[in-house]
Parts: C-alpha cells; structure tokens; sequence
C-alpha cells in the first residue's frame, strides 16, 4: 500500500477532510495514475449530500487527469508515463457499448455509483485499517493517486495546453458539448436556447458555436457569467431575474419557436418554459439534476405530440470519451473550445474553499490540484 493525500467525505453534507490514506497497487486491467489536476462537478456534490447514495467513508472525484505510474496485469496500449484523462466507466462489451454509447451502459450504474470493484467488492483506499469507497464513476479522483480500470482512461496531447486542466473534459466539459454535438446534433444555422451559464452550460455555447448554430441563447442570472457568455458564442443572454415569463421572452427572440433548448439547471418551472418555447419538431435535452429526486414536469400531451417535440434524456453527452475528449482538445488547439478561460485552481487541501467559491459564483469551474503523490 502506497500513502498519498485524499478529500476523504465522511458525513452526509459536511465538509471534505483531507487525511493521508493509502492506495493499493493496480490489479488486473487496472491502471495506478499520479492525478495533477481534478475538477470539482456538480455531481460530486449531489453524492456527497447523499442525494444519491455512495458509502461513507469514501473519496469522490471523476473529472480526473494525471500521468500512468503504475500498470496491472493484463493491460495493453498504455505505458508508464503516458498523460491522460480518466472517464466514466463503462463494461466496453454490452449493446450501447458497442453502439460507442458508452454512457449508457446497460452496467453503468453499478460501475460508477457502487465504490467498489463488482468482481470482488473490494476497494483500492483504506486509512489506518479503515475501509475508505473508492473507484466513483471509475476512479474516486479527489486524491493525488487514484486506480481505475485501463479502459477508463484517454490518452491526451497537452503541447496546447496544461495537463492538470483537462480533467474536466471527462464530465462537466464533455456533457455540454456532446449534448449539442452528439445529442441534439444541432445543425448550422438552427437556434438554440441553453439555460445555466455554469461550466456545462457554457461548454454547450461553444459547442454551439462550433456547429453553426445562427442564435445562441444563454440564460443565466449571474451577469458575469452571462458576459462570459457572449464572448463565447452567445448571440443573445437573458437573465431570467429581470422577465416575467421566461417563455415569451425566448418566443421575442425566435417568434416562431427554437429549433432546440439544453436545460443544466433541473428547475422544472425553467425546463417548462424551454418547452413550450419551442418550435415545430423542437427538442429539449436535460443534463440538469434536480434538487429533489422525486422533481417532475408537466407535459401536455396533445401539445407535445402536434408540432412533434422531443425531450431527450442526456447522460456525458452521448459521447464517447475515446473519441469526443481529443476532439474537444482539438478545438481547443484551433481557438474554439477555449475550456481554459472557465477554470480557476484551487489546491486541493483547499477544497471546501473551491466548493464555496464555486457555490458563490465567483469561479465557473474549479480545479483542484493535488500537492503530489507518493507519500
């Protein structure tokens, strides 16, 4: 067992404590990497609250990227050494994996959500004889060393841009623009409104941007993130503080109703007012997670069937991280998916500062950096 430093979650709500724990080398299939930089999601949140459940104690973090230091038995295409970024997990042998769905795993649940390794129910993090969960979404990265299963990870070029700034490309990033490249695969020249200006939400307007998209709707309440916005892509911001009824305000915008809306709040009223301000075959996407888990919308049924709406559930984009994370780095290098201008580091001992920072809305997305690995 190797020690290193982790943000270990040990009560429902509270504040993350950053402990010494210790790492099993990788077993077979699995990869042991050095993380230089995680991003802190929405998400970890949601299972750190126990909003969805993950058993306490244990380390979260899944927007990981870090440099391969150790390898397991039965891995191949990978070297010590090799930089990387670590994505959901996924079985890589059922239906929607073979679909390059992987997002939809039919076993996605179990690999990402239980903390632990299916095959046996062990886990790769103990402190002091203590068992600490581990392998969240794969890899439970809120520590400076991290195992996960080789076919986790994405191999990266980072002569553009830093390594320890990519890790958000394996959720938060890859969400938004999948959501508009792969979900709604919005074509040029359609509209689109994206409510949420946090980090999904404006990695949806780039993506937007990217696909031609002639009208970019942003509404967010927080006008520096709507001023972001617009230098992003955003033909128009809306702050949905300042409008009575959402809905006409979008319908002033586009008279005859938007071609798409991508909802990242999960505010029902707000996911309402993207229906019905939609066009003839218009589609919703939702990535938004609710605060409540019983949180329901009302759909008229006549008045989605007639002009032919959809709503379209949305898991990482539809993506495929293989594929979309070096596209995206490949945008990123030509100058239209600049990721980097949204991240503010934080070290990670300082990550109950980097939740209130970004809970306040004085940084888009923060990205934790660990002091170092071994121990």
């Amino acid at each position: 067992m190797t020690k290193t430093q982790a943000a270990v979650t040990r009560q429902p709500g509270g504040a993350f404590s950053v402990e010494t724990i210790e790492v099993e080398p990788p077993r077979f299939g699995e990869v042991r990497v050095r993380i230089v930089g995680v991003g802190l999601c929405h998400t970890d949140l949601i299972f750190r609250d126990q909003i969805a459940p993950f058993t306490l104690p244990g380390v979260l973090g899944h927007e990981g990227a870090g440099v391969i230091e150790a390898i397991g038995d039965g891995v191949e295409g990978l070297v010590i050494g090799d930089e990387v970024v670590i994505g959901f997990s996924s079985c890589g042998a059922c239906p929607r994996c073979d679909e390059h769905l992987p997002s939809y795993c039919q076993n996605f649940i179990a690999l990402n959500y239980a903390g632990l390794r299916l095959e046996d129910g062990s886990t790769a993090y103990a402190s002091n004889g203590e068992r600490i969960t581990s392998h969240f979404f794969g890899q439970s990265s809120f520590s400076a060393l991290t195992v996960t299963r080789a076919r986790n990870v994405v191999k990266v070029d980072t002569s553009k841009v830093p390594l320890e700034l990519l890790g958000p490309l394996g959720c938060g990033f890859l969400t938004g623009a999948g959501g508009v490249m792969n979900s709604l695969a919005c074509q040029a020249g359609s509209s689109i409104v994206i409510f949420g200006g946090g980090p999904v939400g404006l990695a949806a307007v780039m993506a937007a941007k990217i696909q031609g998209c002639s009208t970019v709707i942003l509404v967010e309440p927080i006008s520096a993130r709507r001023e972001v916005g617009a230098e992003l892509g955003a033909t128009h911001v809306v702050d949905p503080t300042a409008v009575r009824d959402l809905s006409a305000a979008l319908r002033d915008i586009v008279p005859t109703g938007l071609d798409f809306a991508f909802d990242t709040s999960g505010i029902v009223s707000v996911i309402e007012a993207g229906l019905s301000a939609l066009g003839s075959h218009g589609a919703i996407g939702l990535v938004g997670v609710p605060s409540r888990p019983d949180a329901a919308i009302n759909v008229n049924i006549t008045a989605l069937m007639t002009p032919g709406h959809r709503i379209i559930g949305i898991i990482e984009g539809d993506s495929d991280p293989q594929r979309l994370i070096p596209e995206l780095i490949a945008h990123h290098a030509a100058g239209r998916f600049p990721f980097d201008r949204l991240v503010k580091t934080f070290p990670l001992n300082r990550i109950n500062e980097a939740v209130a920072s970004q809970a306040r809305g004085e940084c888009i997305k923060a990205v934790l950096i660990p002091e170092g690995g071994e121990m």
